[in-house]
């Protein structure tokens, strides 16, 4: 799936000449060369930091509350980190007078990776402490999807009162693209998904306990509380750096981990987090795939490709399983 992303797309470069430029053989074209070096693996690399990052925040998000229809947007942390970026891209003059959008440099982009990790784990400690009150998953959802209503509210009302330029740049990066990070970007994007990713995989003994509830978990030495803070770091960093350099993306993170258990028929996070980062990957590239309609000089916003391509995967699910479970 990685190479064919890189292989097709409005410029069909044959699959050996692009084999041939990823090991910097010489004799290909200069035009084939800068397309695929400067262009196509960037935005390939992009593609499989997001696959692993939203499967996975997807993934802690279900396990967490015990909900089988939970992710980061659904209850509200993308939105949130939405929020942080259009604080950062629509709040004009005094905190980004240095920085225009179209020309973000290593501050730039440090601080817009900033603002949505701090807008998703607002809205995630938000989410937590609500759950704290509220025992059931069904209510718990509604009212995680409520709190990103209203998240999504204060973003309107922003775009409202500001300028006709501003709002245009925001909207445009509300449709979500894998194509815009390249450079020093895609080094930070890959360090903080990264960091995201190992706090995940060193708490999956955690993870497997809260499966069974909050009293199991404590009588096998779990601290909730801890459990609880590096669960809401680690999908932070994970969701809130995707969303504020791709985009909201949705149905990857409510989609895969279904999706990994169906294949796998395992509750074992030890497998399950690396099966959601395959599954996520290749999903993601499909969907980039679909997008760029092969043959066409029009791109379609990857979020919209991954609404179509996820929504019926959860429908299947649902309908082979005839419910959903977290349990395998």
């Amino acid at each position: 799936m990685f190479f064919l992303d890189i292989a097709l797309g409005p410029v069909r470069i044959p699959l050996k000449s692009v084999v041939r430029i990823i090991l910097s053989l010489p004799g290909e074209d200069n035009t084939w060369h800068y397309i695929v070096s400067q262009i196509r693996i960037p935005k390939a690399c992009t593609a499989v930091i997001a696959g692993c990052g939203l499967s996975v925040s997807g993934l802690q998000m279900q396990t967490l509350f015990r909900n089988p229809l939970a992710e980061p947007s659904v209850l509200g942390v993308t939105a949130g980190a939405s929020l942080g970026v259009a604080a950062i891209m629509l709040g004009g003059g005094s905190i980004v007078t240095l920085y225009t959008i179209r020309e973000l440099g290593i501050s730039g982009s440090w601080l817009i990776t900033l603002a949505g990790c701090l807008g998703a784990a607002g809205v995630m400690l938000l989410v937590i402490m609500i759950s704290r009150k509220v025992r059931d998953n069904i209510m718990m959802l509604i009212i995680g999807v409520m709190v990103s209503t209203a998240t999504l509210s204060i973003i309107s009302i922003w775009q409202y009162f500001s300028d006709a330029e501003l709002i245009k740049d925001y909207l445009l990066w509300t449709f979500g693209s894998l194509g815009g990070v390249t450079g020093t970007q895609l080094y930070i994007l890959g360090g903080v998904t990264l960091t995201g990713l190992i706090l995940s995989f060193l708490s999956s003994k955690m993870l497997d306990a809260l499966l069974l509830g909050d009293n199991y978990a404590q009588s096998m030495g779990v601290t909730i509380h801890r459990a609880r803070v590096i669960i809401i770091c680690s999908t932070s960093l994970l969701a809130g750096s995707i969303t504020a350099f791709c985009g909201p993306i949705g149905f990857i993170g409510i989609a895969v981990p279904q999706i990994a258990r169906s294949v796998f028929s395992t509750s074992s996070h030890r497998i399950l987090i690396p099966a959601c980062c395959l599954i996520g990957t290749a999903l993601i590239l499909l969907c980039d795939l679909i997008g760029q309609l092969p043959g066409s000089q029009t791109a379609l916003p990857i979020n919209i490709i991954t609404a179509l391509v996820g929504a019926p995967m959860v429908i299947w699910i649902i309908l082979s399983k005839n419910k959903l479970s977290i349990y395998g």
